[in-house]
């Protein structure tokens, strides 16, 4: 009874807290570099789902671009290609060509290694590649033409141990642990040794404190706490290592509803709580946590507790405009790197110019 009362004031103090609004959020001034990838024009980019920066400064671009021989199902050719840029923006090579685990990726992400990861929401898979560009680890299973493959979402999700459903998202911890949100059809995080080993999971589909409703996007800060953007619930949540939950944040600065989005209809009764899409945590000391949303298509800079410190950007088609923010790279002090999927392109922006 007595822990029942402690889980009770914990959740209660957690959602406190996310009520937290400030009406005077600064405007963080920035400038977008106008084409700052350098490519030759029969590389046009499609849907831009990810970028990530490693430590030498080059750039990874999850490219989706959909042409009509690799646009079929997911027993043909994969949609995804993997685009390295050096520091200056011009196209160095592409790795991951005709890679197994690759069906629709949904992320890519730098371990402190300089390992690059892809989380694939449509093979159902995690790939490791290491600094050369080979296939070093698979985490998952992408499901063969022949297998009976059913889209079971929300509370009919089944949920076993090795195996993912629509996973978005990959972290690690100061012991190399790996974690995954699990995502689309699963509604859970996913935790691993640095072999891949499974550990446990925790999470269930809900709105519930705890539970997820599409977790899109994650961070773990060095401590080892995870950052989780429950995108439906507008809302992410923070957890510790073992899945308990510390606390909730929320993008809550009052916006316009009668501004017509980019793509949808206005809709004047939402919450002023916005769907977080994407999340990075800057690796400097103090840390801080980066989060985009869809709509009003702002990014906001807020302190590890949930305090929002500035923010920057609009919905929009034209440069220093977003149109579906699905991801950031925050790992160069003073610039953001943003994957601008809906506007088929990669956006650096330099902060406080």
């Amino acid at each position: 009874m007595r822990l029942l009362s402690i889980l009770l004031l914990t959740l209660a103090a957690a959602l406190a807290r996310a009520e937290w609004v400030d009406y005077d959020v600064p405007l963080i001034p920035y400038e977008s570099v106008p084409d700052f990838l350098k490519y030759s024009p029969e590389m046009n980019l499609g849907e831009v789902l990810g970028v990530a920066v490693n430590s030498r400064g080059y750039i990874m671009v999850l490219n989706h671009p959909g042409s009509a021989s690799n646009g079929g199902p997911l027993y043909r050719n994969a949609t995804s290609q993997l685009l390295e840029f050096d520091p200056e923006g011009y196209f160095v090579r592409e790795i991951g060509q005709n890679v197994y685990g690759f069906g629709y990726s949904h992320t890519i992400r730098y371990d402190r290694y300089d390992n690059l990861w892809v989380v694939d929401k449509g093979a159902n898979t995690v790939v490791k590649f290491d600094p050369a560009g080979y296939v070093t680890l698979n985490l998952g299973r992408r499901p063969e033409g022949f297998d009976e493959y059913e889209h079971v979402t929300g509370a009919d999700a089944v949920q076993v141990d090795g195996f993912f459903g629509g996973p978005t998202d990959v972290a690690w911890d100061a012991e190399d642990n790996i974690y995954v949100s699990d995502g689309y059809l699963n509604s859970r995080v996913a935790k691993m040794d640095r072999h891949g080993n499974w550990i446990k999971s925790w999470g269930s589909y809900g709105s519930e404190p705890g539970q997820f409703d599409l977790p899109h996007s994650m961070q773990a800060d060095r401590d080892g706490n995870i950052y989780v953007a429950d995108r439906t619930n507008r809302r992410i949540q923070v957890f510790d290592s073992d899945g308990n939950l510390l606390r909730v944040m929320l993008l809550n600065v009052p916006y316009d509803k009668t501004m017509q989005p980019v793509l949808g209809n206005v809709n004047p009764d939402l919450p002023d709580a916005t769907r977080p899409w994407s999340l990075c945590i800057t690796p400097g000391d103090p840390q801080y946590l980066w989060a985009g949303d869809e709509h009003p298509g702002r990014i906001y800079k807020l302190t590890l507790d949930g305090k929002i410190l500035g923010m920057l950007g609009e919905a929009g088609r034209q440069l220093g405009q977003f149109n579906w923010l699905h991801g950031i790279d925050c790992s160069q002090e003073g610039v953001l790197y943003i994957a601008d999927l809906n506007n088929w392109r990669v956006q650096k922006l330099i902060l406080n110019p």
